[in-house]
């Protein structure tokens, strides 16, 4: 085992992750309830590949997602309280109750989204590492994508451009083996997906997505080569989601043994496993921390039930800035 992976790390990612998955199964009860109205996509079962990531770059570098996009944020820093009340579309949430589930954002911890289009994230990342690379400030960019996203054209002319001009970007395929209800073998003629960035002569790799260990090393890896000025990298995170693409799927392409197999690589389980052999934690610790999680999420709830729906004038802001369109004037 890497000796940096010691208590505090293995402590860290157990506390981050529980709270991810606490946090998405309540969301999934809560949308039940209708408390959360649209689409909802949960992030069970892939909690390792963004507890890794984090506790691999630095807090000023940049995240950008698609629409399974909850704990990503919670991940960077923004108050779990935030992300319930933008899932309850409350105008305290992270986005003002404007974007609901698939559009979170939140500028002060460097998270640019949250995008429901598929693979419109992908140019975006690119770009943010562009604006960082000329403003020479050493940050890098995370753009995360799905697998059904790799089928877009953008991802091929971003990665063209990216390589051209060797951004600071790690590209992170969240590789679950279904878009949506369809399979990669269903979809693709490439199954590994990161041999899509060798034709671009980009550094491009598969990575155990359920383990931590495996995430961090990975996109530390890649961090290092693009802050060195080297480029991207392509990461296809091999995960697994346990739920259905979305809360309206009930995910019946895939069988019963195909999820529980799945469930044996638990990236809770796993580090939880390690904490207890090495004797890091006990049973107390275990219930105390599990106790603490699940007081964050009730005030997250309370907070979000509590707060009000945004005005109604609200409706007509942050649609146009009227310094970059001085020809829109007020009606």
């Amino acid at each position: 085992m890497n000796a940096k992976f010691d208590k505090k790390v293995h402590l860290g990612w157990y506390k981050s992750m529980l709270l991810m998955r606490r946090f998405e199964e309540k969301a999934g009860q809560l949308y039940i309830q209708q408390k959360i109205r649209g689409f909802c996509h949960l992030y069970i079962g892939q909690e390792a590949l963004v507890a890794g990531a984090e506790s691999a770059t630095r807090k000023e570098d940049r995240v950008i997602t698609a629409y399974r996009d909850h704990v990503h944020p919670i991940a960077r820093g923004v108050d779990p309280r935030s992300v319930m009340a933008e899932l309850f579309a409350k105008a305290t949430g992270c986005s003002k109750g404007k974007g609901g589930s698939m559009h979170m954002f939140s500028k002060e911890h460097n998270f640019f989204g949250g995008h429901g289009i598929v693979g419109a994230q992908i140019p975006l990342g690119a770009g943010i590492a562009f604006a960082d690379q000329y403003n020479k400030n050493d940050r890098v960019t995370l753009c995360y994508m799905g697998d059904g996203a790799v089928r877009q054209g953008a991802l091929h002319e971003t990665f063209n451009m990216a390589m051209l001009w060797k951004l600071p970007v790690v590209f992170l395929i969240e590789n679950n083996n279904y878009a949506m209800g369809t399979s990669v073998e269903r979809t693709s003629n490439v199954h590994d997906l990161y041999k899509l960035g060798l034709s671009y002569e980009m550094p491009s790799y598969a990575v155990d997505g359920m383990s931590c260990e495996a995430v961090h090393r990975a996109v530390e890896a890649a961090a290092d080569f693009a802050r060195k000025g080297n480029g991207p990298t392509l990461l296809e995170m091999k995960t697994y989601r346990y739920r259905g693409h979305s809360m309206s799927d009930p995910g019946t392409y895939r069988s019963k043994e195909e999820v529980e197999a799945a469930k044996k690589q638990d990236p809770i389980e796993h580090v939880l496993a390690i904490l207890r052999d090495n004797k890091w934690i006990s049973e107390k610790e275990i219930e105390i921390i599990e106790g603490e999680v699940k007081a964050v999420i009730e005030d997250a709830i309370k907070f979000a039930d509590e707060s009000p729906f945004p005005d109604p004038s609200e409706l007509y802001n942050d649609v146009y800035s009227q310094t970059d369109y001085p020809f829109i004037t007020e009606s």
